[in-house]
């Protein structure tokens, strides 16, 4: 979290009595550093020190405080005034709150507390706007592509290049890849380095909504629309408006609601289930699915039209198996963040589990490789990795020699490997295991060795 700082609130005040009386009534709080001035000029002379608070007698020697007020505006409109004046008129307290004045405190037996209550108000505001500029700060951050997207692959240099892309313009983007290369990942990337990061981002997983619910999610409903409506309901284009709406698994949405998705993208607009009011909208479509679109719509499955509408800028995610050494990076990646998380000391990966993650295939890619990693580093007696340390689904550390394109004699060397890491190099066992002689055995160890296997 941000570090909370001291309250600067400006004092302005020509009346030495009540300067005297304010510097107590402020003086009781150790988290307010009060300056005081007796005139406007000097105030406004000041503002470089960027005060939270000024309270701003209306009265002032050398300038009305209306004047003062329109210049503190004009240099610094979040700063908060309150204005402390003898005059009770109530036409003279609207026109200042009118003029942005945060607040008009009449002088008389309960300014203490007015003043104090107001400069709290004040101060809550203030928190509240420096905490959601810090989140704002943290999520642009945590989604800034190199921080985000890890790797240093040629693939992934791809992505950076279409993603740099990606953020200048308003176009449409469609992202596929396989189950846990990190769609949504990518499409927060893509929002919250774009100009509309500080609007909504809203995700909507179409395969996780019950298909007689998905068009009331998506663009609502009015109340008694139908059975259970009780109130009107904002829908998720609705919740997006000025920002952007990520539409994952969009392969699974059925063709009635295609139909009718298709009119919202081309019309930029929305009608509430049951309604008749018309909502334009402004809102950037970001689409995800591990299926082939093209092949959908081949097939009938999907609309040709709709297709071409979200289709804008493609960007493929490979899967992991064919990243590289980009495993080793993600791993350590997740290890720092597992570590940091449950307050341990970092971890490192010694050779040999490193070995093994890059031979495995990770059919769940990303999301399978950190539920790999995460448990490893519960299993490690100390901190460091070992092979023995990193588990697999055994299922698909048999179909990892099927990803890769290699030649007879090289798959045939791998399943060699598979079977002594399985067996602790026990050669008459894996012997016995593969039906091959000890001998034969022996002279493809000596091959294995001379090719680097």
């Amino acid at each position: 979290m941000y570090e909370k700082e001291p309250v600067k609130i400006f004092v302005v005040e020509d009346d030495p009595a009540y300067t005297k009386f304010l510097k107590y009534v402020l003086g009781l709080n150790p988290d307010y550093e009060v300056e005081f001035f007796t005139n406007g000029k000097d105030c406004l002379g000041n503002l470089h020190k960027n005060p939270a608070v000024i309270t701003l007698d209306y009265s002032l020697p050398d300038m009305p405080g209306e004047k003062v007020l329109s210049q503190i505006r004009a240099q610094d409109p979040n700063i908060n005034v309150i204005i402390v004046s003898a005059q009770e008129k109530i036409g003279t307290a609207v026109e200042l709150l009118k003029a942005g004045a945060y607040d008009y405190i009449i002088k008389d037996n309960e300014t203490k507390d007015r003043l104090l209550n107001s400069i709290n108000n004040a101060r809550y505001k203030l928190s509240m706007m420096k905490e959601i500029n810090y989140l704002k700060k943290e999520i642009s951050e945590k989604y800034e592509f190199e921080k985000s997207i890890v790797g240093t692959s040629p693939a992934i240099k791809r992505i950076f290049a279409l993603l740099e892309k990606a953020c200048t313009t308003n176009i449409s983007v469609s992202i596929t890849g396989e189950t846990g290369t990190g769609k949504e990942l990518v499409a927060k990337a893509i929002h919250y380095n774009s100009k509309r990061k500080n609007k909504p981002f809203v995700a909507v997983n179409i395969a996780a909504i019950p298909r007689d619910l998905i068009e009331s999610e998506l663009f609502g409903h009015e109340k008694g629309a139908f059975t259970g409506a009780i109130t009107r309901r904002i829908g998720k284009f609705e919740e997006a408006d000025g920002g952007t709406i990520f539409l994952d698994e969009i392969g699974e949405m059925d063709l009635n609601l295609q139909a009718k998705l298709l009119r919202v993208l081309q019309e930029r607009e929305v009608t509430r289930i049951g309604g008749n009011q018309v909502v334009k909208l402004d809102v950037r479509i970001l689409a995800a699915t591990h299926k082939d679109l093209a092949e959908e719509v081949k097939a009938g499955k999907f609309r040709e039209d709709l297709y071409y509408r979200l289709l804008g800028l493609p960007i493929h995610l490979p899967p992991l198996r064919e990243r590289g050494t980009d495993v080793i990076l993600i791993a350590k990646f997740f290890l720092d963040q597992f570590a940091k998380e449950n307050q341990m000391d970092k971890f490192k990966i010694s050779q040999e589990a490193q070995e093994k993650l890059l031979q495995y295939p990770f059919p769940g890619n990303i999301r399978e490789l950190k539920s790999v990693i995460e448990l490893s580093a519960v299993m490690a007696t100390d901190n460091e990795i070992k092979p023995q340390d990193i588990s697999f689904n055994s299922t698909a550390r048999i179909e990892s020699f099927l990803y890769q394109e290699m030649k007879m004699e090289e798959y045939m060397y791998r399943i060699i490997r598979h079977f002594l890491n399985k067996y602790d190099n026990n050669v008459l066992e894996v012997a016995k295991k593969l039906d091959i002689g000890k001998s034969s055995l022996y002279r493809y160890l000596k091959e294995m060795e001379a090719v680097g296997i």
